[in-house]
């Protein structure tokens, strides 16, 4: 059938109208109108496909990749979180000698640090004999030291510290008949304390200056904390410039993995009443 040819029950346009003139010559022969025939399926495919962006080889991306996830662990070790190794049993049961720990680095302000967090922070002078010095190399070393530094690994050896805040800047904390208290409220530690370990066997009293922290072990009979530095010149007290940030999750090993909260009874509100 050809284009003009006019379906069965229809009228096909009269002599006269503009449509038959146009289907016909000056001869008055009839014009067939011409298509293009489409081009073979095979054909088209190809051009299809040549037509196609190359898609780049993975591992042509893979070091973009690569450089951009140690460029993202930089930057989250130098300002969000960071992983620390638990190398002494001062704050055990809490934290366990080989736990590794992610710290908040951006809670390291004086409103952000409250009694009762987990912090580590920097040596404030005599509170350590000097940094753990650890062997590596070879291969693996080489690889360690790298994980470290884009903060995938925990670090080893450096002069950090980790201990519980008991009292901030302007707190009164006093131990006396093995019982803590924070200005004058009595803590209840058996939540966290090690098993059979009194709060205290030293009595002291002291007032914490402004911008400064108390700090203690969980594990009261073995930690060197602030009670065991108080003849030297800081008296004890942590600066909060000192401070790296608060530990808040155990993340290895996989069985001991787990949120850290602050305990309750450091929540009590006469804690605040009394300091006013």
């Amino acid at each position: 059938m050809t284009t003009d040819d006019a379906p069965h029950g229809a009228a096909g346009p009269s002599a006269g109208s503009p449509e038959a003139a146009s289907a016909t010559t000056s001869e008055g022969s009839s014009v067939t109108p011409t298509t293009t025939p489409p081009p073979p399926l095979g054909a088209a495919t190809r051009r299809s496909r040549s037509d196609r962006p190359k898609r780049k080889s993975f591992f042509r991306e893979l070091p973009g990749i690569v450089i951009t996830a140690l460029l993202i662990s930089v930057l989250i070790k130098t300002f969000l979180v960071q992983a620390f190794y638990i190398p002494s049993g001062s704050m055990e049961n809490t934290l366990l000698v080989n736990d590794r720990v992610l710290v908040n680095k951006l809670a390291d302000k004086p409103n952000e640090i409250h009694r009762g967090d987990v912090v580590v922070f920097r040596d404030p002078g005599g509170w350590l004999n000097g940094p753990e010095v650890v062997e590596r190399g070879g291969v693996l070393g080489t690889v360690r030291d790298a994980l470290v530094f884009v903060g995938l690994a925990p670090a080893v050896g450096e002069e950090d510290l980790i201990k519980r805040v008991i009292g901030v800047g302007g707190d009164v904390v006093e131990a006396k008949g093995g019982v803590l208290s924070v200005n004058g409220v009595p803590l209840s530690e058996k939540s966290y304390l090690y098993p059979r370990d009194s709060s205290s066997l030293a009595t002291f009293k002291v007032t914490v200056p402004e911008g400064e922290l108390w700090v203690m072990g969980d594990h009261r009979s073995v930690s060197e904390d602030s009670r065991a530095h108080r003849e030297q010149p800081g008296e004890g007290f942590v600066p909060v410039d000192d401070v790296i940030g608060r530990a808040f999750t155990i993340v290895w090993p996989l069985d001991r993995a787990r949120l850290m909260h602050r305990p309750d009874t450091f929540k009590q509100p006469e804690l605040d009443a009394s300091a006013r």
